[in-house]
């Protein structure tokens, strides 16, 4: 089968466009021709059709979302405006079905979450009207983010975000989410959950990621404690630095924070890094260097996931909420002992499989900061958390599972 993948980009590393590369390497590995289109693209990824207008940040694009997203009265040019906009996108939409002759879909959460209206509306009229076998994998919804509560468009939002459409299965990523999406919507969904490639293990550090920390600046003996998150506010980042402060002075922590800066309005990376300052911890932001590839950019050497998790000595992942948790997956995938807060998705889908990790119900306590100290003074009980770890991982969030259910949808488009 001819699949086409469309998102608002297939660059970067945030969690939606890496599980992308992840859907294409396991479409492909089960024989399906997989293509891309989206307004930044892999240029060392699939063949496909880059369409900046479909770009989240592009200059078309940001004075809609910000208008719509800034007050609950109707302005009935706005929306106008939005259907002239999305009406312009459907001709590469088609473009990309009929050149390269596509025989379905694969949306990433532009169907679930309103980052780019024109867009969700243009795939809306598109699948409408064509009806293209259609895979909707949804990341994450609107009604989740406290940023698009408060907007002037909400029939457009119960139309589109998600369409109930026949020829569209809906994929989400939790059980929470399946629940939500019947209740809210009517609408069944089958839950996939991220993965890893665990048949895989990690190749350890070569001679490359050996620069990593001269690189970066860091102390040769330090504490690397690993934040590998986007710096947003639903991620609660300063409840990380509030353990690295419990954490104390015996031993140099360097706390270093992967993702890059916020896409929503407001101050928090400015709050977030005074925080740290006042706190007297080595805040490092290095999203600027992390990329899906190594190369050498302004003489600089760019790094990739690969080669910074292995630096970790602990990965905090304790947001407020998550659609599943690459961080967390991620840190499972390369043996980091791991700190989390039960968010919903943990809570219900990840936890009682029986992950190994120091836990928090929304506040970091001084027991929770003693379970961490003692854990990084005890190497080998790190090894038999982290291996336990792996192997849930192998089981449950494995390409092989991947590569399951998604025969399964497939079967049913």
């Amino acid at each position: 089968m001819r699949i086409g993948i469309v998102a608002t980009r297939l660059d970067g590393i945030s969690g939606a466009s890496l599980e992308a590369a992840k859907w294409a390497a396991v479409l492909s590995r089960m024989g399906h021709e997989v293509f891309s289109c989206a307004g930044g693209l892999d240029p060392f990824g699939l063949p496909g059709m880059l369409v900046p207008e479909m770009h989240y940040q592009h200059p078309l694009v940001e004075e809609v979302q910000r208008v719509a997203f800034a007050g609950m009265d109707s302005l009935p040019d706005l929306d106008a405006d939005i259907e002239r906009k999305a009406q312009s996108l459907t001709v590469p939409l088609q473009a990309f079905i009929e050149d390269f002759r596509l025989e379905a879909l694969v949306v990433e959460n532009l169907l679930a979450l309103p980052g780019h209206l024109p867009l969700g509306v243009a795939l809306y009229e598109t699948i409408k009207a064509t009806q293209i076998p259609t895979i909707a994998h949804h990341h994450d919804f609107y009604w989740d983010r406290a940023y698009y509560l408060v907007n002037r468009i909400p029939f457009m939002l119960h139309r589109v975000f998600p369409p109930d459409l026949p020829s569209i299965q809906h994929v989400v990523i939790n059980s929470v989410m399946q629940r939500e999406l019947r209740a809210r919507c009517g609408i069944e969904a089958t839950v996939i959950p991220n993965v890893m490639d665990f048949a895989n293990p990690p190749a350890p550090p070569d001679e490359y990621a050996q620069n990593f920390r001269e690189d970066m600046g860091f102390w040769p003996d330090a504490t690397i404690v690993l934040q590998p998150t986007q710096v947003v506010a639903r991620k609660s980042i300063e409840r990380a630095i509030e353990l690295v402060e419990m954490l104390g002075t015996t031993r140099p922590y360097h706390f270093v924070i992967t993702g890059e800066g916020s896409t929503e309005p407001g101050a928090y990376f400015e709050w977030l890094f005074e925080r740290a300052v006042r706190a007297g911890i080595e805040i490092y932001f290095i999203g600027d260097r992390i990329g899906r590839h190594r190369e050498t950019v302004g003489g600089e050497r760019m790094y990739t996931l690969h080669d910074v998790y292995p630096q970790a000595s602990l990965v905090t992942f304790l947001s407020r909420h998550e659609g599943f948790g690459n961080g967390l997956l991620e840190a499972m995938y390369f043996k980091c002992p791991v700190v989390v807060n039960r968010y919903p998705a943990y809570r219900a889908d990840i936890g009682p499989l029986g992950i190994q990790a120091v836990e928090i119900d929304e506040i970091v306590t001084p027991r929770a900061a003693v379970d961490v100290f003692e854990l990084l003074d005890d190497p080998a009980r790190m090894d038999l958390m982290t291996a336990c770890n792996y192997e849930i991982g192998q089981e449950h969030f494995s390409y092989e599972v991947l590569e399951q259910k998604l025969t399964q949808v497939l079967e049913r488009l």
